[in-house]
């Protein structure tokens, strides 16, 4: 792992806060230059603290953390033109419009963006000379990624960026993020949407207790947890007759449910057993475990139980 193939390094990265609770408890992972990476974590998990730690404004208690080869702390001067930062609140001036809260952040932006462009990236164009106040919610969010696009950052900070947008404006969102991906920014990202997670990122990271638990690509930190079969047994037939394989769990009463790591063979097996009994299974629903369910298995979990799967920063 170097500084010349990531444009995020954290080893054995930790942060103490005075009386001695240690939020971040030493963790390890890295980014490589034009990848989306996403950092999951319940309220507390201590990704927030992380984050902070990465964009420079707290240097860490233990550990070491690089962003651009640099010292996101001790380097701020150097580090700080090239990131973008979008945090949970802007905190905009409310009478000012949304052109002119562009063009004062601008003044404090080296190489900014013009105006116009910047607010067209986030679909914001017709709504220059709107007053801040007067914006819903899901515009001022857009309006803060405006402000972290301004400087073409080479690595963006996006901190729960489609809180109060619509469906329309989620997706939208999430085509931007997917295009400065593909022209070379590095992106990390926080959300409380999973799908969004899901959908978005290369790769992921899911900490809880102040440890990196859980790793690797969408598919791999899912393919850990099993998938289900649902179906309900018509009345008459008890689950005992299903085959012993299937260790199907019964619960609310003819609702049956099988949980599988190989759910290609599971299927095949119950479909063929209720072809051959003349056994009719209504409601069968079979999928394979989603990130929302390896998240929440997680979240359920003692601190400091470890669930690792995948690699981070290969």
């Amino acid at each position: 792992m170097t500084s010349h193939d990531h444009a995020i390094e954290a080893a054995e990265l930790r942060r103490r806060y005075a009386g001695g609770f240690e939020a971040v408890t030493g963790i390890t992972f890295s980014v490589p230059y034009g990848e989306i990476f996403a950092l999951l974590g319940t309220n507390g998990a201590g990704k927030t603290s992380t984050v902070e730690l990465l964009e420079g404004l707290a240097p860490p208690s233990g550990g070491r953390v690089r962003v651009l080869g640099h010292d996101p702390y001790r380097d701020r001067a150097t580090v700080r033109p090239r990131i973008g930062v979008m945090l949970q609140e802007g905190g905009f001036p409310s009478d000012l419009t949304a052109a002119e809260t562009v063009r004062m952040w601008a003044g404090c932006t080296s190489g900014a963006r013009p105006t116009g462009e910047a607010l067209d990236m986030v679909g914001l164009g017709a709504r220059a000379r709107v007053r801040v106040k007067q914006l819903s919610g899901g515009e001022r969010r857009r309006l803060d990624l405006a402000l972290a696009l301004l400087g073409r950052p080479e690595v963006l900070f996006l901190d729960e960026p489609t809180t109060g947008l619509d469906a329309e404006g989620r997706r939208d969102t999430w085509d931007l993020v997917r295009a400065l991906r593909d022209t070379g920014t590095t992106v990390l990202l926080t959300t409380h949407y999973l799908e969004e997670a899901e959908a978005l990122a290369d790769r992921l990271a899911i900490m809880h207790g102040g440890r990196i638990v859980a790793s690797g690509t969408p598919a791999e930190v899912t393919a850990s947890r099993p998938a289900r079969i649902r179906f309900d047994l018509p009345a008459g037939v008890p689950a005992g007759r299903l085959p012993l394989a299937l260790r199907a769990a019964q619960y609310g009463g003819r609702r049956v449910e099988v949980r599988t790591h190989e759910l290609q063979d599971a299927l095949t097996e119950l479909l063929l057993w209720a072809r051959d009994q003349g056994v009719r299974l209504d409601g069968l629903d079979a999928r394979s475990a989603s990130l929302e369910e390896a998240f929440l298995e997680i979240a359920r979990s003692p601190a400091g139980a470890e669930t690792r799967t995948g690699t981070v920063g290969v």
